[in-house]
């Protein structure tokens, strides 16, 4: 069962996502007290549209979640190496805090599969989020929105 995890008491309201989880593992290695947000179970087709940047979650009313499409891709190396860049920076103050943590080792093998991604071998404009681009090659494939 996949989750997304949004702020709590915030029906209606726009952006107010704070995490996705694609199971009850990856739910239970948040460090977060579950009852102060706002977790709704959706389809693994939804989660997987989100992880990929196909969809947003925009808001929530109940469980009941509305979406907007959106289209992500990379016209220039720049820009992509400027969101690995990031996401490198997110996972290392992560792994930097949380040695003990269940799925430090997920996360150190994503940080090292991002370290060791040659650009230069990405034919631009890519026409897909970085995510559906690593699993397109059965790799790991993380959004940023999946770290704890």
């Amino acid at each position: 069962m996949a989750y997304f995890i949004f702020i709590k008491d915030l029906d209606n309201t726009l952006e107010t996502l704070s995490r996705i989880v694609e199971n009850d593992s990856d739910l239970n290695s948040l460090n977060i007290i579950q009852s102060d947000y706002k977790i709704i179970e959706v389809s693994q087709e939804n989660f997987n549209l989100v992880k990929f940047n196909k969809k947003k979650p925009c808001k929530y009313n109940g469980n009941d979640i509305t979406y907007e499409d959106i289209n992500i891709y990379f016209n220039e190396k720049v820009i992509l190496n400027s969101y690995v860049e990031m996401f490198k920076k997110n996972i290392k103050h992560f792994l930097e805090l949380n040695t003990r943590s269940l799925v430090f080792n997920k996360w150190n093998d994503y940080y090292n599969q991002l370290n060791s991604l040659d650009l230069n071998t990405i034919n631009f404009p890519l026409n897909k989020s970085l995510e559906e681009y690593f699993s397109d090659l059965g790799q790991p494939s993380f959004n940023p929105l999946q770290l704890p």
